[in-house]
């Protein structure tokens, strides 16, 4: 159990870098290149994606590491699953409280990565990151 609530917390630290990733490569997609926003989105969404990937592979779950062949299979796994959940959770979570409840846009978000979390963590913890057969 303490080391699941620790590596719980690596999670966390590593998440809260790659949100700061995600909006700094945003600004630079939108801002910088002039992307439309729904590409920038997308593009710093993947960033991010990758970024948490690499410090998660490094650290987070470090001693279930394996060969480059097992570290391309979780990352495939990792953008199918935690990737393609927070894309859709975070449009929808996003959506349903601004509309809903009137929460600000960007309140609205932080809320919804929140809510994520538990969600990306699970899938990370117990199919990502699973522990290898011998």
């Amino acid at each position: 159990m303490r080391l699941l609530l620790l590596r719980w917390l690596k999670f966390n630290a590593v998440g809260a870098v790659g949100i700061a990733v995600q909006l700094a490569a945003l600004a630079l997609f939108k801002s910088g290149l002039g992307w439309p926003l729904e590409y920038a989105t997308s593009a710093a969404v993947e960033v991010a994606v990758l970024h948490n990937f690499f410090w998660h592979e490094r650290w987070t779950w470090r001693e279930r590491r394996g060969g480059w062949r097992e570290a391309l299979s979780r990352l495939v796994r990792f953008n199918l699953t935690t990737g393609l959940l927070s894309i859709v959770a975070n449009v929808v979570f996003t959506r349903l409280l601004v509309d809903r409840f009137r929460v600000p846009y960007l309140a609205a978000n932080l809320m919804a990565i929140a809510l994520t979390s538990i969600g990306n963590f699970l899938v990370s913890e117990y199919l990502v990151f699973r522990p290898r057969e011998s």
